[in-house]
């Protein structure tokens, strides 16, 4: 298994991200938050667009093993021990984790990609998770 560093994690993560403001913009659109100039989310509202960005991680993972941005970039999300595709346990735990690893713009999860022998971030350590790179 090749374990995929933070380039080519960075860029998936920058495809989620559009994909989140997609997420958060319709959740805006449908509680008429939006504004001119863009949205913006502020109570029970901004609690269910984060909500379901979260299981947008969550889902993606759990039954295909990557997000659209890790899709795209070839990146799956598998099982530490054996490389098997990840589980509905293992895809919430890394996912709720990404709280922590995203504190100061993903600031914890870049540092513990970087130090980690299996490029883990802290959600994937405690998941017993690796993202990997699929064959060319």
């Amino acid at each position: 298994m090749l374990c995929a560093g933070p380039g080519l994690r960075a860029v998936a993560g920058i495809i989620d991200i559009a994909v989140n403001l997609v997420i958060l913009w319709i959740v805006a659109q449908a509680f008429g938050q939006t504004k001119q100039d863009g949205f913006d989310l502020s109570g029970a509202p901004a609690f269910l667009g984060f909500a379901l960005v979260l299981l947008y991680f969550i889902v993606m993972e759990a039954t295909l093993g990557a997000t659209l941005g890790k899709l795209i970039v070839k990146l799956r999300v598998v099982n530490e021990a054996d490389g098997t595709p990840i589980g509905w346990s293992a895809a919430v735990v890394r996912n709720v984790l990404r709280i922590v690893d995203g504190i100061v713009l993903y600031l914890v999860g870049f540092i513990l990609i970087c130090t980690t022998a299996k490029r883990q971030r802290l959600g994937d350590k405690v998941a017993g998770t690796v993202v990997i790179r699929l064959p060319a």
